[in-house]
């Protein structure tokens, strides 16, 4: 009789299967359930199996030198990384210092150009308000001197300043105009032509 090859290699996988869960179950799983006891028995003993761990690796001798060294330099490199950063962290302070006197600074003349602003709005509306009091007052002379009679108008004019007899002359009408003209001297009347003619 013929074997099958099909059964065969499922036989030799079982027996590989068997051997690993054999080894699994007689080797490992007691090795771990005994390494949690021991734990759980340190654990309540209140001792630290991870240090005493490193003491005895600690106290081998080809352990420890290597590992002095490793620590010294290690602790070394670590103090001058420390001091460079505090250093660093230094640097930083003095200059978010200066960073803030400089805003202090700044937030202090913002408040005095604003100040001056608000002051110079406040004398643009007051000259304004002048300036319009200012033209309702001339429009109320220009309209007086239209009313008033030419041998009344002539002397006011020249008793006044150049610039005012000037700024009404021009506003007034020429009709208005010519007889206040001729009722100045001759002088007067050439002098405010001129000034008009500019």
């Amino acid at each position: 009789m013929a074997k099958n090859p099909k059964v065969d290699r499922n036989t030799e996988e079982k027996k590989g299967f068997r051997f690993f869960r054999d080894i699994l179950l007689w080797t490992l799983i007691p090795l771990l359930f005994t390494t949690m006891v021991l734990l759980i028995i340190a654990y309540v003993a209140d001792v630290n199996v991870f240090d005493k761990a490193k003491e005895w690796t600690n106290s081998l001798p080809f352990i420890t030198d290597e590992q002095e060294k490793g620590e010294v330099t290690d602790d070394l490199v670590i103090e001058e990384r420390v001091v460079e950063l505090q250093a660093e962290i230094q640097e930083k302070e003095a200059q978010l210092y200066k960073l803030q006197d400089d805003l202090t600074k700044s937030e202090e003349e913002k408040k005095t150009l604003l100040d001056e602003q608000n002051s110079l709005l406040a004398e643009i509306e007051a000259l304004k308000l002048e300036k319009e009091d200012y033209k309702r007052d001339m429009k109320e002379i220009i309209s007086t001197f239209e009313k008033m009679s030419a041998k009344s108008a002539a002397p006011v004019i020249t008793k006044m300043s150049d610039a005012e007899a000037i700024q009404i002359l021009a506003s007034l009408k020429p009709e208005v105009l010519a007889p206040i003209l001729e009722k100045m001297s001759a002088e007067d009347a050439a002098k405010y032509t001129s000034l008009l003619t500019k």
